[in-house]
């Protein structure tokens, strides 16, 4: 016998009550992007290779080891699953100039794929949120989006969420700090590992951004950006830090903070916590500025944050956060050759009035198919014998009290059964 498909490494099925519990987080998403005038954009799950490598950077872990690409066997093509969205973002707002008519507030909400080593909160296939705001030039844009972020921690009961916070300046604050690094690491070549050793000159502020634990001290030593920082980029700063002093957001800033993408500029955050282990990044974003002219546009003012899916999900599991299950209406119970063909109008006709209905499939005896009903969580049970179909009646029966069947003609049952609910629902203390 031959071994039995399974999904790949990384990549999960997502089913039931878990699934349910997505499409409820999704609408809470989508209703809290959109109070703050967010529209969604939707790209392409395969873009262009050449887009993530010279929008994130060649000399990036993303671009060389984590990136699932390809050749187009039909046409030479060179193709990757994206990694990341806001640069593909970046390339459909060039591509419909989409900025035409005044900058823009977009979202997006789907899969991304990254090829490393699958662990708790993270997976090859995974799922962002992400919010960009393309064409706002001044500090209160990014201040915005930190304090979007914090409206959702707080919408979701998400406590022990902090805000780390720091600048990255100008092109030329960066170039000079960048030299400035590369000599410091010159005189401690010695104490650089394999990959340090490898970006000390292609890359050397992702030096900073190092996990091994031998090279922390020297991290802790190397020159800092905020020093180098100019007068405009210090007072940017200081504008996104003035919004959130006066909102209460509570925050550090974290000379070390480099982010793992080399699009961002100035303003750069992550929201971090002590809940998922490791993958401490619940969100990170910032400004992004030179990204469309570096893909070949006009320079545009950006910024942008990606918060990960699986890991909110897990920190609002925790916080006892997780909607109740959603159960249908009305379960449909039939037996005998008339029942069987009246359930179908029958069932029919309460989707039409809007009610949720579960109609029995496969049979069965009327003990067998009530126990269905029962499990299905629905508070009535719609049952229908041959008397019932002949006589064009259904009974009614509440499966969640003790409350007494009714024999109903169908023609009347919707009423009937929006007037039951709505009782179930003020005994609930629904709103």
């Amino acid at each position: 016998m031959s071994q039995s498909l399974r999904a790949v490494r990384g990549m999960n099925d997502i089913f039931l009550d878990d699934a349910e519990n997505w499409e409820q987080f999704e609408a809470l998403i989508r209703d809290w992007l959109k109070s703050y005038g967010y529209r969604p954009i939707r790209t392409p799950i395969v873009e262009p290779t050449p887009l993530f490598k010279r929008a994130i950077g060649e000399v990036t872990d993303i671009v060389e080891k984590e990136m699932y690409s390809f050749e187009d066997a039909l046409n030479g093509e060179h193709l990757t699953l994206r990694p990341e969205n806001t640069a593909s973002c970046v390339r459909a707002v060039m591509q419909h100039s989409l900025l035409h008519s005044g900058p823009k507030r977009l979202y997006y909400y789907g899969p991304m794929f990254r090829h490393e080593r699958p662990q708790k909160g993270r997976y090859r296939q995974f799922h962002q949120i992400g919010a960009e705001a393309l064409g706002f030039e001044g500090p209160d844009i990014d201040a915005e989006l930190i304090l979007m972020c914090a409206r959702l921690w707080d919408d979701l009961g998400l406590q022990g969420l902090r805000l780390e916070l720091n600048s990255l300046g100008s092109a030329d604050e960066r170039a000079a700090h960048r030299a400035a690094l590369i000599d410091y690491f010159e005189q401690h070549r010695d104490q650089l590992d394999e990959d340090a050793t490898r970006r000390l000159h292609s890359n050397p502020l992702r030096i900073l951004d190092t996990k091994n634990p031998a090279m922390q001290a020297l991290v802790e030593a190397a020159p800092v950006l905020m020093d180098f920082l100019g007068a405009e980029s210090l007072a940017h700063f200081a504008g996104v830090q003035a919004v959130l002093k006066d909102a209460g957001v509570a925050y550090r800033i974290n000379t070390r903070l480099v982010r793992g993408l080399d699009y961002y500029n100035r303003t750069v955050f992550e929201w971090v916590t002590d809940q998922l282990g490791a993958q401490g990044t619940v969100c990170a974003g910032g400004r992004y500025d030179g990204l469309v002219e570096q893909l070949g546009g006009k320079s545009t003012p950006a910024a942008g944050f990606a918060m990960g899916v699986e890991r909110l999900l897990s920190l609002w599991l925790a916080s006892g956060g997780m909607p109740a299950q959603e159960a249908p209406d009305v379960y449909v119970v039939h037996q005998g050759e008339a029942a069987d063909r009246f359930a179908f109008p029958v069932a029919e006709g309460l989707r039409a009035h809007g009610f949720a209905v579960v109609l029995h499939c496969g049979g069965g005896s009327f003990k067998s198919q009530m126990k269905k009903a029962d499990g299905s969580g629905a508070p009535f049970a719609v049952i229908i014998g041959d008397d019932e179909a002949q006589a064009a009646e259904v009974t009614l029966k509440p499966l969640r009290d003790a409350g007494e069947q009714r024999r109903v003609a169908a023609d009347q049952l919707a009423d009937m059964l929006a007037d039951l609910l709505l009782a179930v629902d003020d005994d609930n203390g629904s709103v």
